[in-house]
Protein backbone atom coordinates (compact mmCIF):
# COMPACT_ATOMS: atom_id res chain seq x y z
CA UNK A 1 0.00 0.00 0.00
CA UNK A 2 1.26 3.47 -0.90
CA UNK A 3 0.62 6.47 1.32
CA UNK A 4 0.40 10.24 0.77
CA UNK A 5 0.75 12.97 3.36
CA UNK A 6 -0.38 16.50 4.08
CA UNK A 7 0.95 18.68 6.90
CA UNK A 8 -0.77 21.97 7.80
CA UNK A 9 1.46 24.05 10.07
CA UNK A 10 -0.80 26.73 11.50
CA UNK A 11 0.02 29.57 13.86
CA UNK A 12 -1.94 27.89 16.67
CA UNK A 13 -2.26 24.21 15.75
CA UNK A 14 -0.43 21.86 13.42
CA UNK A 15 -2.43 19.14 11.67
CA UNK A 16 -1.26 16.13 9.65
CA UNK A 17 -3.16 13.62 7.53
CA UNK A 18 -2.16 10.45 5.66
CA UNK A 19 -4.27 9.03 2.82
CA UNK A 20 -4.00 5.66 1.13
CA UNK A 21 -4.06 5.05 -2.63
CA UNK A 22 -7.86 5.25 -2.72
CA UNK A 23 -8.01 8.58 -0.91
CA UNK A 24 -9.15 7.10 2.40
CA UNK A 25 -7.87 8.89 5.50
CA UNK A 26 -5.88 6.32 7.44
CA UNK A 27 -4.28 8.61 10.05
CA UNK A 28 -4.62 12.15 11.37
CA UNK A 29 -3.44 14.25 14.27
CA UNK A 30 -3.78 17.77 15.68
CA UNK A 31 -1.17 19.20 18.02
CA UNK A 32 -0.49 22.62 19.55
CA UNK A 33 2.04 24.44 17.37
CA UNK A 34 5.49 25.10 18.79
CA UNK A 35 7.36 28.38 18.26
CA UNK A 36 9.51 26.54 15.72
CA UNK A 37 7.41 25.53 12.68
CA UNK A 38 9.80 22.78 11.62
CA UNK A 39 9.59 21.17 15.06
CA UNK A 40 5.78 21.36 14.89
CA UNK A 41 5.78 19.63 11.50
CA UNK A 42 8.18 16.90 12.67
CA UNK A 43 6.11 16.12 15.77
CA UNK A 44 2.81 15.99 13.86
CA UNK A 45 4.27 13.87 11.07
CA UNK A 46 5.82 11.43 13.56
CA UNK A 47 2.41 10.87 15.14
CA UNK A 48 0.64 10.04 11.88
CA UNK A 49 3.53 7.99 10.51
CA UNK A 50 3.51 5.88 13.68
CA UNK A 51 -0.21 5.22 13.21
CA UNK A 52 0.36 3.61 9.80
CA UNK A 53 3.62 1.87 10.73
CA UNK A 54 6.03 4.09 8.81
CA UNK A 55 9.32 5.23 10.29
CA UNK A 56 10.09 8.29 8.19
CA UNK A 57 8.35 10.89 5.99
CA UNK A 58 10.59 9.73 3.14
CA UNK A 59 8.56 6.52 3.03
CA UNK A 60 5.53 8.49 1.80
CA UNK A 61 5.04 8.56 -1.96
CA UNK A 62 4.44 12.32 -1.82
CA UNK A 63 4.15 14.91 0.95
CA UNK A 64 2.77 18.44 0.72
CA UNK A 65 3.16 21.19 3.29
CA UNK A 66 0.61 23.94 3.78
CA UNK A 67 -0.38 26.62 6.28
CA UNK A 68 1.48 29.42 8.00
CA UNK A 69 4.69 27.36 8.23
CA UNK A 70 4.38 25.44 4.95
CA UNK A 71 7.97 26.19 3.97
CA UNK A 72 9.20 24.45 7.11
CA UNK A 73 7.75 20.96 6.56
CA UNK A 74 10.75 18.56 6.44
CA UNK A 75 10.98 16.27 3.40
CA UNK A 76 7.92 17.89 1.75
CA UNK A 77 7.98 17.46 -2.01
CA UNK A 78 6.36 20.89 -2.37
CA UNK A 79 4.06 23.30 -0.58
CA UNK A 80 0.65 24.65 -1.54
CA UNK A 81 -1.25 27.58 -0.01
CA UNK A 82 -3.74 26.82 2.73
CA UNK A 83 -6.48 28.50 0.67
CA UNK A 84 -6.15 25.88 -2.07
CA UNK A 85 -5.81 23.07 0.46
CA UNK A 86 -8.92 24.05 2.43
CA UNK A 87 -10.90 24.17 -0.81
CA UNK A 88 -9.69 20.71 -1.83
CA UNK A 89 -10.19 19.27 1.66
CA UNK A 90 -13.80 20.45 1.76
CA UNK A 91 -14.38 19.25 -1.81
CA UNK A 92 -13.32 15.66 -1.08
CA UNK A 93 -15.35 15.71 2.15
CA UNK A 94 -18.53 17.17 0.65
CA UNK A 95 -18.49 18.05 -3.09
CA UNK A 96 -21.79 19.91 -2.74
CA UNK A 97 -20.17 22.70 -0.70
CA UNK A 98 -19.19 25.70 -2.82
CA UNK A 99 -18.46 28.37 -0.19
CA UNK A 100 -16.16 28.32 2.84
CA UNK A 101 -15.32 30.64 5.71
CA UNK A 102 -11.99 29.53 7.14
CA UNK A 103 -11.33 31.00 10.60
CA UNK A 104 -7.72 30.40 11.51
CA UNK A 105 -5.60 31.41 14.46
CA UNK A 106 -4.71 34.81 13.00
CA UNK A 107 -6.91 35.46 9.95
CA UNK A 108 -10.30 34.88 8.35
CA UNK A 109 -10.75 33.80 4.73
CA UNK A 110 -13.72 33.49 2.41
CA UNK A 111 -13.19 30.84 -0.30
CA UNK A 112 -15.33 29.99 -3.33
CA UNK A 113 -14.84 26.38 -4.46
CA UNK A 114 -15.09 25.31 -8.12
CA UNK A 115 -16.56 21.99 -9.28
CA UNK A 116 -13.14 20.28 -9.27
CA UNK A 117 -12.12 21.48 -5.81
CA UNK A 118 -9.93 24.35 -7.03
CA UNK A 119 -10.34 27.92 -5.78
CA UNK A 120 -12.70 30.06 -7.82
CA UNK A 121 -12.28 33.22 -5.70
CA UNK A 122 -11.16 34.21 -2.23
CA UNK A 123 -10.85 37.12 0.19
CA UNK A 124 -8.76 37.37 3.34
CA UNK A 125 -8.82 39.54 6.43
CA UNK A 126 -5.32 39.40 7.90
CA UNK A 127 -5.08 42.99 9.13
CA UNK A 128 -6.79 42.43 12.47
CA UNK A 129 -7.04 39.48 14.86
CA UNK A 130 -10.70 40.22 15.73
CA UNK A 131 -12.82 37.18 15.01
CA UNK A 132 -9.90 34.76 14.76
CA UNK A 133 -8.82 31.90 16.99
CA UNK A 134 -6.60 34.24 19.00
CA UNK A 135 -9.60 36.51 19.55
CA UNK A 136 -11.69 33.64 20.90
CA UNK A 137 -8.87 32.55 23.18
CA UNK A 138 -8.81 36.09 24.63
CA UNK A 139 -12.61 36.10 25.07
CA UNK A 140 -12.64 32.70 26.82
CA UNK A 141 -9.86 33.95 29.08
CA UNK A 142 -11.99 36.99 30.02
CA UNK A 143 -14.82 34.64 31.03
CA UNK A 144 -12.40 32.32 32.86
CA UNK A 145 -13.70 29.45 30.72
CA UNK A 146 -12.32 26.86 28.34
CA UNK A 147 -12.92 27.46 24.64
CA UNK A 148 -15.49 24.60 24.38
CA UNK A 149 -17.41 26.05 27.35
CA UNK A 150 -17.38 29.53 25.86
CA UNK A 151 -18.47 28.32 22.41
CA UNK A 152 -21.76 27.02 23.85
CA UNK A 153 -22.43 29.86 26.35
CA UNK A 154 -24.33 32.13 23.94
CA UNK A 155 -26.81 29.40 22.99
CA UNK A 156 -28.77 29.97 26.23
CA UNK A 157 -29.00 33.78 25.81
CA UNK A 158 -32.46 35.36 25.58
CA UNK A 159 -31.01 38.76 24.65
CA UNK A 160 -27.84 40.10 23.03
CA UNK A 161 -25.55 42.69 24.58
CA UNK A 162 -23.77 44.36 21.63
CA UNK A 163 -19.97 44.47 21.65
CA UNK A 164 -18.93 47.69 19.93
CA UNK A 165 -15.12 47.38 19.94
CA UNK A 166 -13.61 45.88 16.78
CA UNK A 167 -10.06 45.46 18.09
CA UNK A 168 -9.26 42.32 20.12
CA UNK A 169 -7.58 44.33 22.90
CA UNK A 170 -10.44 46.82 23.23
CA UNK A 171 -13.08 44.11 22.91
CA UNK A 172 -11.46 42.16 25.73
CA UNK A 173 -11.46 45.32 27.88
CA UNK A 174 -15.13 45.97 27.02
CA UNK A 175 -16.06 42.38 27.94
CA UNK A 176 -14.19 42.56 31.26
CA UNK A 177 -16.10 45.76 32.08
CA UNK A 178 -19.46 44.17 31.25
CA UNK A 179 -18.63 41.09 33.34
CA UNK A 180 -17.64 43.41 36.20
CA UNK A 181 -21.05 45.11 35.92
CA UNK A 182 -22.71 41.70 36.46
CA UNK A 183 -24.31 41.67 33.01
CA UNK A 184 -25.59 38.20 32.03
CA UNK A 185 -22.57 36.32 30.74
CA UNK A 186 -24.51 34.38 28.12
CA UNK A 187 -25.85 37.66 26.67
CA UNK A 188 -22.33 39.14 26.54
CA UNK A 189 -21.16 35.98 24.77
CA UNK A 190 -24.04 36.31 22.31
CA UNK A 191 -22.86 39.85 21.54
CA UNK A 192 -19.36 38.57 20.85
CA UNK A 193 -20.64 35.85 18.50
CA UNK A 194 -22.85 38.34 16.64
CA UNK A 195 -19.95 40.76 16.22
CA UNK A 196 -17.77 38.03 14.69
CA UNK A 197 -20.61 36.83 12.44
CA UNK A 198 -21.00 40.37 11.08
CA UNK A 199 -17.28 40.46 10.28
CA UNK A 200 -17.77 37.26 8.27
CA UNK A 201 -20.40 38.91 6.06
CA UNK A 202 -17.94 40.32 3.50
CA UNK A 203 -16.01 37.04 3.43
CA UNK A 204 -19.20 35.08 2.75
CA UNK A 205 -20.13 37.39 -0.14
CA UNK A 206 -16.64 37.12 -1.64
CA UNK A 207 -16.97 33.34 -1.38
CA UNK A 208 -20.14 33.57 -3.45
CA UNK A 209 -22.35 32.10 -0.73
CA UNK A 210 -26.03 32.26 -1.68
CA UNK A 211 -27.89 29.81 0.53
CA UNK A 212 -25.28 27.78 2.44
CA UNK A 213 -21.70 27.84 3.62
CA UNK A 214 -19.36 25.67 5.66
CA UNK A 215 -16.79 26.66 8.28
CA UNK A 216 -13.25 25.31 8.50
CA UNK A 217 -10.50 25.79 11.05
CA UNK A 218 -10.69 25.34 14.80
CA UNK A 219 -13.42 27.97 15.16
CA UNK A 220 -15.72 25.80 13.04
CA UNK A 221 -16.30 23.84 16.27
CA UNK A 222 -17.77 26.96 17.90
CA UNK A 223 -21.51 26.21 18.15
CA UNK A 224 -22.37 29.76 19.17
CA UNK A 225 -20.61 31.19 16.12
CA UNK A 226 -22.38 28.79 13.76
CA UNK A 227 -25.71 29.82 15.24
CA UNK A 228 -24.83 33.53 14.93
CA UNK A 229 -23.72 33.16 11.30
CA UNK A 230 -27.00 31.47 10.39
CA UNK A 231 -28.89 34.29 12.11
CA UNK A 232 -26.85 37.22 10.75
CA UNK A 233 -25.99 35.98 7.25
CA UNK A 234 -29.22 34.04 6.67
CA UNK A 235 -27.14 31.11 5.41
CA UNK A 236 -27.34 27.48 6.38
CA UNK A 237 -24.05 26.32 7.93
CA UNK A 238 -23.21 22.85 6.60
CA UNK A 239 -21.54 20.61 9.17
CA UNK A 240 -18.74 18.54 7.65
CA UNK A 241 -18.51 14.84 8.49
CA UNK A 242 -14.73 15.09 8.86
CA UNK A 243 -13.14 17.29 11.55
CA UNK A 244 -13.23 20.83 10.02
CA UNK A 245 -9.90 21.63 11.65
CA UNK A 246 -8.26 18.99 9.43
CA UNK A 247 -9.41 20.44 6.09
CA UNK A 248 -6.08 22.08 5.22
CA UNK A 249 -4.07 18.94 5.96
CA UNK A 250 -6.64 16.75 4.20
CA UNK A 251 -6.55 18.95 1.10
CA UNK A 252 -2.74 18.88 1.12
CA UNK A 253 -2.78 15.08 1.36
CA UNK A 254 -5.26 14.82 -1.51
CA UNK A 255 -3.06 17.06 -3.67
CA UNK A 256 -0.14 14.81 -2.69
CA UNK A 257 -2.12 11.74 -3.76
CA UNK A 258 -3.01 13.28 -7.11
CA UNK A 259 0.52 14.44 -7.80
CA UNK A 260 2.10 11.22 -6.55
CA UNK A 261 -0.08 9.06 -8.75
CA UNK A 262 0.47 11.36 -11.75
CA UNK A 263 4.23 10.57 -11.53
CA UNK A 264 3.58 6.96 -12.57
Amino acid sequence: MKYYGGCDVGSTYTKAVILDEDGKMVADTTIKSKINSEQSAKLAMKEVLDKVGLKDSKELEYLIGTGYGRNKVPFADENISEISCHAMGVHVTDPSVKAIIDIGGQDVKGIAVDTDGTVKNFAMNDKCAAGTGRFYEAMARSFEMSLPEFSKLSLSAKNVIPITAQCTVFAESEVITLVGEDKPMDEIAAGIQMAVAKRCFVMAKKAGATDSITLTGGCAKNDGLKDAIEHVLKLKVINLKTDPQLMGALGAAEFARQKGQAKK
